[in-house]
């Protein structure tokens, strides 16, 4: 541990720099190759903490774990109707999975996978079985992101916390209608709530993606991922991390 700033940081935070993995460490993922890689990873929230660049800017970031991810099934579009590379993600006991789905994910060799999800494979690129991939062939810092999440689940809410509504004054002869929406139609016309009233109801527990966000760095031998700011979801909420589709990395 270390002490910066009146704050604690764990130790993988500062022990290596902002720029700890350039250019030169990227490596395939697909037979040798430069060009070739995945298009994402499963990842796991482990939290938020801080760490300064070489100028000296404190940053927020939200540290991933992310991988490996171990290649579970290609399908094909004349097997199964459609191209998809199915990843499998973090470790589970045998005795708490059907059969089936322990005998689908030990053909890869790794045990009984806690995850599975499918990412669109590349154009021209050709995936095994057991065939591993890690944060360190995929992304470096600098790079631009897509972060998919569930959110924090916040049950029913009303709708000052669910769209930001003011309320009501809280004087001038206001009597128990402090929180309230107030009014939702008319009578004779339109004769109905218009779809998309926004009304109190179910907040959260939804599948959120932030976009373009910026890798700050990545640790390869704890398999982590440090971004800018924060990401959808609790800790340890399982992560889908995709490689930007709007942004371009930052030079």
């Amino acid at each position: 541990m270390r002490w910066v700033n009146w704050i604690w940081l764990p130790e993988w935070t500062w022990r290596s720099s902002y720029s700890e993995v350039d250019a030169a460490t990227r490596v395939s993922l697909n037979d040798g190759k430069s060009d070739g890689t995945m298009v994402g990873l499963i990842g796991r929230k482990l939290g938020m903490t801080q760490v300064f660049d070489p100028a000296g800017e404190l940053i927020p970031v939200t540290v991933i774990q992310t991988g490996p991810c171990t290649v579970v099934q290609a399908k094909t579009v004349a097997n199964d109707g459609y191209a998809a590379v199915q990843l499998g993600f973090g470790e589970r006991k045998a005795q708490r999975v059907s059969k089936a789905y322990r005998n689908h994910v030990l053909k890869a060799g790794k045990g009984v996978l806690a995850v599975l999800r499918e990412f669109e494979p590349n154009e021209g690129e050709s995936y095994t079985v057991g065939q591993e991939f890690t944060v360190d062939g995929l992304f470096k810092a600098g790079d631009r992101i897509d972060v998919t999440g569930t959110t924090k689940g916040r049950g029913f809410t009303g709708v000052i916390k669910r769209h930001g509504f003011s309320g009501f004054p809280g004087s001038h002869g206001t009597h128990e209608y402090f929180r309230h929406g107030g009014s939702i139609g008319n009578r004779s016309y339109p004769g109905r709530v218009l779809k998309g009233k926004r009304m109190a109801g179910q907040y959260g527990n939804e599948r959120v993606t932030t976009q373009n966000i910026e890798v700050v760095a990545v640790r390869p031998a704890e398999h982590l991922l440090l971004v800018r700011g924060c990401v959808p979801g609790a800790r340890n909420g399982l992560l889908l991390v995709h490689q930007a589709i709007k942004g371009a990395r930052r030079e």
